[in-house]
């Protein structure tokens, strides 16, 4: 069963005043720490959905940069991109944002785990709330395509088929806190 990894960073990162992919955390780009968070987790390929400053993007290693021209449509069209980038033998993806570099890879193995106990769909809590990473059964990706529109990506398939959800606690393994603006980033 392999599991793929996707990163979602096509983003302008409007608030931030810069692609968020861009920015560095410790000295290290946060699409970087994306890469090395699904590895670790155990992810196979990692795929990275790349758009605005695309041309700026360190080298990833590790991973496949899949470029996004309609990145400008929204978090939706990246994560329909990075889906039917995956290659076929890809039974599962576990999704992450590029703005989210306080989660850890425990909490990608605990999706993963989940995959293996049965899951189509898993997705990381903290403190009961959702959040990511999102682990995706290949079987739902047509529908969750479907639903991935503007800025929303997976987040409309995940209500309507709240059926196929598993919810799997993440507390302990880091935090889904999104880095929005420099603020954001400075209190990291």
């Amino acid at each position: 069963m392999t599991v793929a990894g996707l990163v979602l960073a096509a983003g302008a990162g409007s608030r931030f005043g810069r692609p968020k992919a861009l920015v560095e955390l410790d000295g290290e780009p946060l699409v970087r720490r994306a890469v090395r968070l699904l590895r670790a987790g155990g992810c196979t390929p990692v795929h990275v959905v790349i758009g605005a400053g695309a041309e700026e993007l360190p080298a990833l290693p590790g991973a496949v940069p899949v470029l996004n021209r309609r990145w400008r449509a929204g978090l939706g069209a990246s994560l329909r991109c990075g889906l039917t980038s995956l290659p076929a033998y890809a039974a599962a993806v576990v999704v992450v944002l590029v703005d989210q570099p306080s989660l850890e890879p425990g909490a990608v193995r605990r999706v993963r785990a989940a995959y293996a106990a049965g899951a189509s769909v898993a997705v990381a809590t903290y403190g009961g709330r959702a959040g990511h990473p999102v682990l995706l059964a290949r079987a739902t990706w047509p529908m969750v395509a479907r639903h991935a529109v503007g800025d929303r990506g997976a987040r409309d398939f995940l209500r309507v088929r709240s059926d196929l959800v598993v919810p799997v606690p993440c507390d302990g393994a880091g935090s889904p806190a999104d880095v929005d603006t420099p603020a954001d980033l400075a209190a990291l």
